[in-house]
C-alpha cells in the first residue's frame, strides 16, 4: 500500500464521519456474551468520562513512545535540525481551533467534531508508522508494542467520540469539508536518515495532537459542569 493510498483513506475517513455515526460502536460497551445491547443505556456523562480516560492514556503513551524513539534513533543534533527545519504536521490543514479565543467561541458539538477529525486523520498514518518501525534494526519491542497499542486505542476513541456526537445531535447530522491538499506528502522509499526524521515528525506531531484531543475533551467536560469558569 503506497502512502498516497494511506492518506487518501485517512482523508475520506474524515469526509465520511457522518456515516460512521450509524455504524460505529462506543468504547467498552460490549456485554460479556458479545452483544452490544448495553451501549444505548450509557449516559452521555459517563461516556464522556470514558472517552476522556482513553484520550489521557493515548497521550501518555504517545509521550513515552516519542521519548523512546528519540533515545534510540534521534541524536540531539537531529532533534535541533527538526525544530529548525520546521517540519509541518499532517493535520496542519485541518480546520481545528488552536487559539484560546477560537476554542472559547466554538460550540460543544464543534469541539467534539474537531476531536473526531484529529482522531480519524491519525488512524492510517499510525498504521503506516507501525510498518516502518518494524523495519528498523534494533527497534525495541516496547516501542513497537506502544505504537500498536496507541493505534488500537485510537480506534476505540473514535468509536466513543462518534457515539457522543450522535447523542448530542439526537440523531442529527452536520457536514464539514476541508481541503485535502498538502495533508501528507509521503512517496517512494526514503533514505534511512530521512525515514528517521519523518517517523520522528509523525510521533512528535501525534503527541501534540493527542494532547489537543485531551484538552478539547476536558474543556467539553468542564462546560457540562461549570459553564462560566471554563478556559
Amino acid at each position: 500500500m503506497t502512502m498516497t493510498t494511506v492518506i487518501q483513506r485517512a482523508v475520506w475517513a474524515v469526509f465520511l464521519w457522518p456515516y460512521l455515526l450509524t455504524c460505529s460502536l462506543p468504547l467498552d460497551c460490549r456485554e460479556d456474551h458479545g452483544s452490544f445491547s448495553r451501549c444505548p443505556s450509557i449516559s452521555q456523562e459517563k461516556l464522556l468520562d470514558r472517552v476522556i480516560q482513553h484520550a489521557e492514556l493515548i497521550y501518555r503513551v504517545s509521550e513515552e513512545s516519542c521519548s523512546l524513539f528519540e533515545e534510540m534513533f534521534v541524536p540531539f543534533p537531529l532533534q535541533l535540525q527538526r525544530n529548525q527545519a520546521g517540519y509541518a504536521c499532517i493535520t496542519k490543514t485541518l480546520p481545528i481551533p488552536s487559539s484560546k479565543s477560537e476554542i472559547q467561541q466554538i460550540s460543544d458539538k464543534w469541539l467534539l467534531h474537531s476531536v473526531l477529525m484529529l482522531v480519524q486523520s491519525w488512524i492510517e498514518p499510525l498504521v503506516y508508522l507501525q510498518a516502518t518501525l518494524d523495519r528498523y534494526d534494533g527497534a525495541p519491542d516496547m516501542l513497537l508494542n506502544k505504537t500498536k497499542w496507541v493505534s488500537e486505542k485510537l480506534i476505540s476513541l473514535e468509536q466513543g467520540v462518534v457515539v457522543l456526537i450522535k447523542k448530542m445531535l439526537n440523531e442529527g447530522m452536520t457536514t464539514t469539508a476541508y481541503s485535502e491538499q498538502g495533508l501528507l506528502q509521503f512517496d517512494g522509499q526514503p533514505e534511512m536518515l530521512e525515514s528517521v526524521m519523518r517517523d520522528y515528525t509523525l510521533l512528535s506531531c501525534f503527541k501534540k495532537d493527542a494532547h489537543k484531543m485531551e484538552i478539547l475533551l476536558k474543556l467539553l467536560k468542564c462546560r457540562q459542569t461549570d459553564t462560566y469558569n471554563c478556559a
